[in-house]
This record gives structure tokens, C-alpha cells and sequence, in this order.
């Protein structure tokens, strides 16, 4: 598998702690969305990590799509 699944054509809204590690899943096959479980392994995909540079909220790509991950970008609108 070299394309990751659309988990889902929306992002996830997730409020984040400033220096907290955030492992955004890559692959969409995760159960944990928008997060990663390892049900990315045998897929050449991998997750990425996001250290959240402040508390705040944030916006998770949830289509897969972004140009911009792990956040979105509105790429899910052109899907």
C-alpha cells in the first residue's frame, strides 16, 4: 500500500499541550484517529510526530490529503 485510506473527509479537532507529542496516523487505518495504533505496519507508510509548539487547538487531517501534515489544509473539500 503507497496511498493512505481517508478516514474521513473532515478534520479532527484535537486541543493540544505545549512539548506534548502528538503521533498523527499516515496511513488512515487507524482506530485511534487521528492518531496512530500501528495498524500501519506492512503498509511502507508511517506515522508522523507533531510536538505542539503551545497549548492550543488544532486541526488534524483527516482525509490524508494535506500538503500541510499532519494539520489540515482544506485539501478534503477537492475529494
Amino acid at each position: 500500500m503507497t496511498d493512505p485510506v481517508i478516514a474521513q473527509k473532515a478534520p479532527y479537532e484535537v486541543a493540544v499541550t505545549k512539548g506534548d507529542s502528538y503521533w498523527w496516523c499516515a496511513c488512515g487505518q487507524s482506530k485511534a484517529q487521528p492518531f496512530c495504533d500501528g495498524s500501519h505496519k506492512g503498509t511502507g507508510l508511517s506515522p508522523m510526530e507533531y510536538v505542539a509548539p503551545r497549548s492550543k487547538t488544532v486541526y488534524f487531517c483527516g482525509c490524508k490529503a494535506t500538503d500541510n501534515k499532519p494539520l489540515c489544509d482544506g485539501a478534503h473539500g477537492d475529494l
